[in-house]
């Protein structure tokens, strides 16, 4: 098993009617164009919403975010109203019909473009619409993301974990001094 991995919440649906999960299986698929993925369970509440719509946003999650990030993975929509239970706000997609969460440093709008059936989850690969960032944790000068800011929760072995320390940058191994 490849971890840790992000823990990310999922928003799909629209404004009007919308739920959110928890995955921890996504990732980046290319740059040029870009795309990810995220796998999801056929049951789930959140799959069908999903595929009628191909649409979806992926959120980065936060240590402030925990405890909503784990209920939101033992709960489903079905059952529950996940933005209320979890105080989370849902805030309107600027090139998804999808919300996204106001709360989370980063969101990524997604439209599906193909759907692999691949076992126990079926993955859903999109191009990247657009992405929304917290502008406190964009450098002024550089215009980088200070994701060393943003207190990103990853998941392993059924933990959750914040992410490390900055320990170098691409390249600093072979760097002339």
């Amino acid at each position: 098993m490849i971890y840790p991995l992000p823990a990310v919440l999922v928003t799909c649906g629209t404004m009007e009617q919308s739920n959110m999960l928890t995955v921890a299986w996504t990732g980046t698929v290319c740059t040029d164009p870009a795309m990810c993925y995220i796998s999801v369970r056929p049951e789930r509440y959140s799959y069908d919403i999903i595929r009628r719509q191909m649409e979806f946003t992926i959120n980065l999650t936060t240590e402030t975010m925990a405890r909503a990030t784990d209920w939101c993975g033992v709960r489903s929509g079905r059952d529950y109203d996940k933005w209320k239970e979890t105080g989370l706000t849902p805030s309107p997609g600027v090139m998804a019909a999808c919300p996204h969460i106001a709360e989370s440093p980063l969101s990524i709008e997604c439209r599906v473009k193909e759907i692999l059936s691949l076992g126990s989850h079926d993955m859903f690969l999109a191009e990247v619409l657009d992405v929304l960032a917290d502008e406190s944790l964009i450098d002024p000068e550089t215009g980088a993301f200070h994701l060393d800011r943003a207190g990103l929760l990853n998941y392993s072995h059924g933990n959750y974990y914040t992410q490390g320390q900055h320990v170098g940058r691409f390249g600093w191994t072979v760097k002339k001094k």
